[in-house]
């Protein structure tokens, strides 16, 4: 596999997803992270649309998940994805939510360690490659112009 580097895509807390604690509720970490995935995938030639249209879709199978320390409301972060592990079959994404300063959370961006900011949240996932009836495929047979950024 090609060494990918992070791709880093800002956001800022929105009200609406905070909980009474005034804390960003759990379960919207995971929505940032499928951000952060599709912003990769974008940043390496792709869309999701593109690989959809070509029958190829991309579930999860396993997610590890560490929460660090909280966001709340109006902090800048900064969803950080890399792709760790892949094979024509699978991807394996490592992903960081990091707070950071309103300076660094402008634009997405391409950029390798040390990541700046504070450390939100850890996270991985893995995924198969599968078509729209949900059995895998060998993505070099579909897409063999993203399996050659996978091997």
């Amino acid at each position: 596999m090609k060494q990918q580097g992070w791709v880093v895509h800002p956001l800022r807390v929105r009200y609406q997803e905070t909980d009474q604690m005034g804390v960003v509720f759990h379960a919207n970490y995971l929505t940032w992270l499928e951000m952060g995935r599709t912003e990769w995938v974008r940043q390496h030639g792709f869309t999701y649309k593109e690989m959809e249209d070509k029958g190829v879709l991309l579930p999860i199978i396993d997610l590890q998940c560490k929460f660090v320390s909280p966001a709340r409301y109006d902090d800048h972060v900064i969803v950080c994805t890399t792709l760790t592990e892949s094979s024509r079959l699978q991807m394996k994404f490592t992903a960081q939510i990091r707070k950071v300063d309103e300076a660094i959370a402008t634009t997405t961006t391409l950029v390798d360690d040390p990541l700046p900011g504070e450390l939100l949240v850890q996270a991985e996932t893995n995924h198969v490659f599968v078509n729209k009836q949900l059995k895998p495929i060998r993505i070099l047979k579909i897409m063999p112009e993203l399996a050659s950024i996978l091997t």
